[in-house]
């Protein structure tokens, strides 16, 4: 993994809408309004940065175990906190993963090393004092 600086800008649309764009040149919606619904609001773009962080890990993890994996389908819940400012207290992590012949254990470590070593997300937010939990279930096709 590199440790070159990332980068990100934010342009003002209207109201509380912004176009963000990587340093890479991929842009999107970002919409601090959750009644608006226009896009997704910062905070849900942090849980989708923890969950695509966590994701990947897991995947890279089975492949390079020579796991035969089709599937992964991560689902995460939040909840935050009730008064200002509304940080994220409790985030649970429910990995679907789905392949042939998958071993039980393989999965197990896949998601406790992503959780306790390679997903910087999820570590960055456990040492800010979110409780970030996991569990998995496997589907043999």
């Amino acid at each position: 993994m590199s440790n070159q600086p990332l980068s990100a800008t934010l342009n003002w649309v209207q109201d509380r809408q912004f176009i963000g764009a990587n340093g890479s040149g991929h842009h999107l919606l970002v919409d601090g309004n959750p009644d608006s619904n226009t896009g997704p609001t910062p905070m849900e773009l942090v849980l989708l940065g923890m969950g695509g962080c966590t994701s990947y890990d897991v995947v890279h993890i089975l492949s390079k175990s020579r796991q035969n994996v089709t599937n992964c389908v991560t689902r995460l819940s939040a909840e935050r906190a009730e008064d200002v400012p509304t940080v994220f207290t409790r985030i649970h992590v429910h990995f679907e993963v789905s392949g042939q012949g998958l071993d039980e254990e393989k999965v197990a470590r896949a998601v406790a090393l992503s959780a306790d070593k390679y997903c910087s997300a999820s570590i960055m937010l456990t040492r800010g004092g979110v409780e970030v939990t996991h569990d998995f279930e496997i589907t043999s096709i």
